[in-house]
């Protein structure tokens, strides 16, 4: 089984296909969420738009990983993906001007760039980067990032994204008789047809 959820999409159209003036840093393309070895394999397809630029020390952050496996995360897919480091803090780091909302108790997930430089006029993905967590299922989050622009000012981003959640609880089952209850429930079955017969008879005998 493999799931697709285009988060950004229609926030990456606009940024490729807008006005000029329009500047947005690193975004989620797509997440795929696939079964992995008794866990879920959650991947993020990174691009970087027309006019951002990336550099040495540039980051994105993706919040409220739920059910995260520690050791599980990679970059591949792209010549960059050698050079991103990782870390799953409890919050943050935000870049400035963007107030997404951070749970302290859930980790996050957060690549930070080490490479040259990557300055060229037309988008171009950064590869797939990917973490394992215990949990298949979805919930609403957010992706921020912290760049350039080719006018040399800082870039702070926030858009939607798709994070793993615990499932929540349902109903809870019927109760089932513990098993002596339900031998003594039996026994007693026998008894009580009895009694009913003996009333049934009685009635029947009543004077008028």
């Amino acid at each position: 089984m493999c799931r697709w959820i285009p988060t950004a999409l229609l926030a990456v159209i606009a940024v490729l296909t807008g006005p000029t003036t329009a500047r947005a840093g690193l975004v989620p393309v797509q997440v795929s969420v696939i079964p992995d070895g008794g866990m879920y394999r959650f991947t993020y397809a990174i691009v970087l738009p027309t006019d951002s630029v990336l550099r040495p020390g540039d980051y994105f952050t993706i919040y409220d990983f739920d059910g995260f496996v520690p050791g599980s995360a990679m970059a591949s897919g792209a010549p960059s993906s050698p050079n991103w480091s990782f870390d799953a803090p409890l919050t943050g780091p935000t870049p400035p001007g963007v107030l997404p909302d951070d749970n302290p108790n859930i980790s996050n997930l957060t690549w930070k760039y080490t490479g040259a430089e990557i300055n060229i006029d037309a988008s171009v993905g950064l590869g797939n980067f990917w973490a394992l967590s215990l949990f298949p299922d979805t919930t609403d989050s957010w992706f921020t990032a912290s760049t350039g622009t080719s006018t040399g000012i800082d870039d702070h981003n926030i858009t939607p994204t798709v994070v793993p959640v615990p499932k929540a609880p349902g109903p809870p089952p019927p109760g089932v008789p513990e098993p002596a209850t339900l031998a003594l429930a039996c026994l007693g079955l026998p008894f009580l047809a009895a009694i009913r017969r003996r009333n049934a008879e009685r009635g029947m005998r009543s004077p008028e």
